[in-house]
């Protein structure tokens, strides 16, 4: 598991992790929700501009629909999914898959994000990166939200977050 705050590198991470799966030729394959529209269908694009071919899925089941070859399993916003991820990757981890999943611990309002949590607690290895607060330059690890919205998903990138440190968030946050 992969996890923090929006422009922490956790896509970036995931792709380096899969390149060198890639480079070991493993089978891999990697998905991303439906919902994510930000990019190209079939692409992961990290903020850095690294790119990895995918499949786009509407829900976690899908997910378990993959060639019996495949080895390596990837899954990028895991936020986005609905509660069935947490069992889909305890599936593939039962039947011998390495599966890397990222995703945000922390919705906007700094409360633990979707299936990401749980997964967390069942994973082997969990690896949290950090962004850099965009107010101090201290590790960020909360994504502030820069619009009123108070919608639980709200797609974007910096045009509607920033990442701020603890001090950062909660100083210009009335949450």
């Amino acid at each position: 598991m992969i996890c923090g705050s929006m422009f922490s590198g956790k896509t970036e991470e995931l792709i380096r992790r899969l390149r060198r799966a890639e480079y070991a030729q493993l089978p891999l394959i990697l998905f991303k929700p439906l919902i994510d529209t930000r990019h190209e269908s079939g692409m992961v694009i990290s903020h850095d501009e690294s790119s990895f071919q995918s499949v786009s899925v509407k829900n976690a089941r899908e997910i378990l629909d993959i060639p019996k070859e495949i080895k390596v399993v990837g899954i990028d916003e895991a936020q986005f999914f609905d509660v069935q991820l947490i069992e889909v990757c305890r599936t593939l981890a039962n039947r011998g898959l390495r599966v890397i999943v990222a995703g945000l611990d922390m919705d906007f309002q700094g409360e633990p994000f979707g299936p990401v949590p749980n997964i967390m607690a069942i994973a082997e290895h969990v690896t949290k990166v950090h962004a850099v607060c965009v107010r101090c330059g201290s590790p960020a690890n909360f994504s502030f939200r820069k619009t009123p919205s108070q919608e639980k998903v709200v797609i974007g990138a910096t045009e509607l977050y920033e990442p701020r440190c603890r001090s950062c968030y909660y100083e210009g946050s009335s949450r």
